[in-house]
Order: structure tokens, then sequence, then C-alpha cells
């Protein structure tokens, strides 16, 4: 399934309160109904102050052609949709997003572990998306193959962890960082532990935890790194 994953900026002069509450309240119904979407997903910070991000927005697509139409093809922010509700949408976003400054990226999502019994909000509320940057000198490619092949089974052993999925971008050259992983947690915090937060340093008695974080090293940019973590919801679900 095709991805358009939305790293959300409030407006300069925005509160987070007021931009959330245009965006659940106004601009959801909105996106949902866009041509094209079959399943669209919102998530909220934890820590609205120390977030890198205001919210993400992910809208998926069964056809590349549908989520261009909708969204704009690979580097096209400014584009012009044809069809009257993603036109709409695509008006709406200049009332409360910095739309030169929120990240994106257009790509396909592949499960790379998933141990729950139907994935949902209810049960697996909590979520964190790193966006990942290769390192010097590693090419798109070999950055896929060693994350695909060698690190994400890795964070299989994760405490906490009920899934995890890879998004990599349909046109790399026009990217803005090499790909997206989501984990899913069922509980808050293994997935803070996750991120070194619970103790300001990887337990040493979690060794999946501490083999994910020393791994990251042999393809990532570790200064390049952002990541979200928060609650996520279902908008709306047209797949099958």
């Amino acid at each position: 399934m095709y991805r358009h994953a939305a790293f959300l900026v409030r407006e300069a002069g925005t509160g987070h309160e007021a931009f959330t509450e245009h965006w659940q309240t106004e601009h959801t119904p909105i996106a949902c109904a866009a041509e094209g979407v079959v399943r669209y997903l919102t998530t909220t910070p934890l820590d609205p102050a120390g977030a890198a991000f205001d919210g993400i927005a992910d809208l998926y697509f069964d056809d590349l052609g549908t989520l261009h139409d909708a969204l704009g093809g690979e580097g096209d922010r400014d584009h012009d949709p044809q069809e009257e509700t993603a036109a709409g949408a695509r008006e709406d976003i200049d009332d409360f997003l910095a739309v030169t400054e929120y990240s994106r990226l257009i790509g396909e999502e592949t499960v790379q572990f998933d141990a729950t019994d139907g994935l949902d909000p209810e049960t697996v509320p909590y979520r964190r998306s790193i966006l990942l940057t290769r390192r010097e000198g590693m090419t798109h490619d070999e950055f896929r193959d060693y994350w695909l092949e060698e690190h994400a089974p890795l964070a299989e052993a994760m405490l906490g962890l009920a899934r995890y999925t890879a998004t990599l971008p349909t046109a790399p050259a026009h990217a803005e960082f090499d790909g997206v992983a989501d984990l899913y947690f069922t509980d808050r915090d293994a997935m803070l532990a996750s991120m070194g937060q619970a103790t300001d340093e990887y337990d040493p008695e979690h060794e999946a935890l501490v083999a994910v974080n020393e791994d990251a090293a042999a393809f990532l940019d570790l200064g390049a790194i952002q990541q979200f973590a928060g609650e996520w919801a279902v908008q709306t679900d047209r797949t099958d």
C-alpha cells in the first residue's frame, strides 16, 4: 500500500491546541473524503512541548498515480489537484500548517514484524516514528538492504513491541529522507524505554535495546535522525 506520511508543523502564531482543533475537526473530514484515500491515520504527540512535530497524518492509497493526483508527486508540494475534495484539502492546509516547513514522505509501507491480533489503537495505542537518513558513504540501496535484512530483525526482541513497519520512498532521489520506521507498542513505558527516556540511557539488562541502539550507527546518520512518540487513531479505513 502506498503512503503519504506528513510530519506536520503548525503555522507561526498558532498554538498547538488551536492547531490540533483545526486539524481534527476541520481538516480531517476533508482529507478522509479525498479521492482515492483508503485509510487515514493521525498521531498526536505525547509531549507537545518537546515534540519535533505537531502531529503525523498518514494517508494511504492503493494506487501511486492516484496518490500523486491528490497530494502531488515527489518534490511537488505546490500542486493543483483537479478532483474537488482533494483540491479542498489542499486549500485548507494553508489555514493551519507551515506548508514549507513540514516534512513528508511518499513511499510503500511493508510490515517487518507483527505480533498483534489485528492492529487496533485501543490495544496497541502507542507509536514511535523514526525518520531515517543513511550514513555518509552509503547508497540508498545499501541502506535499504542493511535496514531490512540486518537491523529490523533485531527489533523483534524489544520489550513491548507489537508491530514494526518500514516505509521506503518510491522515488529516493526526490525524498527528504531514506525511510520511516514505525514501531507500535502496547505499553507507554516500553515505548519510552525504547527511546532511552526511561532511565536516560539504555538499560544494559535489556539486551535487545542495546543491540538495536548500537547497530544503528552501522547504517544511519545518527545526527540527522528525527523521531516522534505519540498516540495514534484511525480516522477512516476502507481497506479490505
